[in-house]
């Protein structure tokens, strides 16, 4: 069954090549399909183009197919183009003229931003209570590991003093930047396409207001070009904001396979959360954390896929938005399965101690040294040239007692102020 069907058929090669993985996508929006399919017949219904009995027996005969979706028999056979046309068959099935009537002041492309946009909104939602529950574990670690001292580089070169509490910390504030995209991606989508139909409105008094407000959208996407235009623009939104994160997990599992491995030596992890060799029985393999650094670095190219896929694409409706789907819910699921594999993970880490008591951590304390030169009168250039001489000749005595008070800094991570600004993301 297609919602086009004009009483011919198309080749069966025409059929598989332009709706391609269509079906098994579909099932994801499935349940959203339903719902916004609920909110059009209570419209149509409050508009006179269906009686109170027709609604009634749409909506229950939508919220039993939702019970099929949701329970996982729902199913989508290669007679049907989509997901659509599989629901609007079952509603004409049980109902009869009842069923037809369904499609009415609307349209294949608005039924699909509609259930898109409101599968982002949840999957956003998703995304960032596990970025906060990521979010959590971290502070929590930052704050158990505030005293333990750990080498910090810069261009992989040992620099200054850090802290297990600085780096736990400082990807937990990270995440506080991802989560602002993730908070503009979710204005984006949370805007009601329902009612552009193909992208030119409709000659019926459909009230846009009504759906607006029963499917719980801040507002309207009123123009409905606009609508139209939006398709594969929520996409890139959401693709921007799960890249966000992607790059701050990939960044964190990088550094977790260079803490981990011996000539660092920083952290390790129990038996069970590594994998071995099957030659090399000494082996702790980092998997976990090395296929999250690939999954996430895969997702960082999610914005870049979706931009050329809609590259000068003028506006109203094309087939080539259709592709959108295959490339945003993978990167949508992998996104979740990374963050829920961090943050059952990291929890687990075991931290070593008095790392930076090995004699060759001795330079990361000159800067400290120095500037207690600096304190005590010494001109800042004077006593840089004092230190340079001193560990070019050899003679240079660490000043391993450092003191760090300023907001942010390893004696003051500000933990508080960190989750007060977590916490002032849903304020706004």
């Amino acid at each position: 069954m297609k919602l086009w069907d004009k009483g011919f058929s198309t080749d069966k090669k025409i059929d598989i090549f332009t709706v391609g993985s269509d079906r098994e996508l579909d099932l994801v929006i499935a349940k959203y399909d339903v719902i916004a399919s609920k909110a059009h017949a209570k419209m149509l219904g409050e508009i006179g183009l269906l009686s109170a009995n027709e609604v009634n027996n749409l909506v229950d005969a939508l919220e039993a197919i939702g019970k099929t979706i949701e329970a996982g028999t729902f199913t989508i056979e290669d007679s049907f183009e989509d997901v659509h046309s599989k629901i609007e068959f079952l509603l004409t099935e049980k109902l009869g003229d009842t069923g037809k009537k369904i499609h009415t002041a609307r349209s294949r492309n608005d039924q699909v931003l509609v259930a898109v946009n409101l599968y982002l909104k949840n999957e956003l939602q998703e995304i960032k209570k596990q970025s906060k529950e990521l979010f959590d574990i971290l502070i929590t670690l930052a704050d158990q590991y505030k005293e333990v001292l750990l080498p910090g580089y810069t261009h992989l070169q040992i620099a200054m003093p850090s802290s297990f509490g600085l780096w736990f910390s400082a990807y937990a504030e990270s995440l506080i930047d991802d989560l602002y995209f993730v908070e503009a991606a979710y204005r984006v989508v949370d805007q009601n396409p329902l009612g552009s139909a193909a992208g030119y409105g409709s000659s019926f008094p459909i009230d846009r207001e009504f759906t607006t407000k029963e499917l719980d959208f801040t507002s309207q996407k009123y123009n409905v070009v606009a609508a139209q235009m939006s398709r594969g623009k929520s996409e890139k939104a959401t693709a921007m904001a799960l890249s966000g994160i992607a790059a701050t997990l990939s960044k964190f599992a990088m550094d977790i396979c260079l803490y981990m491995s011996q000539n660092f030596d920083f952290i390790t992890f129990p038996n069970e959360l590594t994998t071995g060799s099957s030659i090399m029985p000494h082996k702790k393999n980092p998997d976990v954390f090395e296929l999250i650094r690939g999954k996430c670095n895969k997702i960082q190219a999610v914005p870049n896929q979706l931009a050329m896929l809609s590259t000068n694409l003028p506006s109203g409706y094309h087939r080539d938005l259709q592709l959108t789907k295959e490339i945003i819910v993978p990167a949508i699921q992998e996104l979740k399965s990374c963050l829920e594999m961090m943050s059952f993970s990291i929890k687990n880490v075991i931290v070593k101690d008095h790392i930076i008591e090995d004699q060759k951590y001795d330079y990361l304390f000159s800067v400290d040294t120095l500037n207690d030169l600096v304190l005590g009168g010494m001109p800042f250039r004077d006593a840089y040239k004092k230190m340079g001489e001193e560990i070019e000749n050899g003679t240079f005595t660490p000043k391993r007692d450092i003191k760090h008070t300023h907001d942010g800094s390893l004696g003051n991570l500000c933990l508080d102020k960190i989750k007060e600004k977590l916490n002032n993301i849903d304020k706004k």
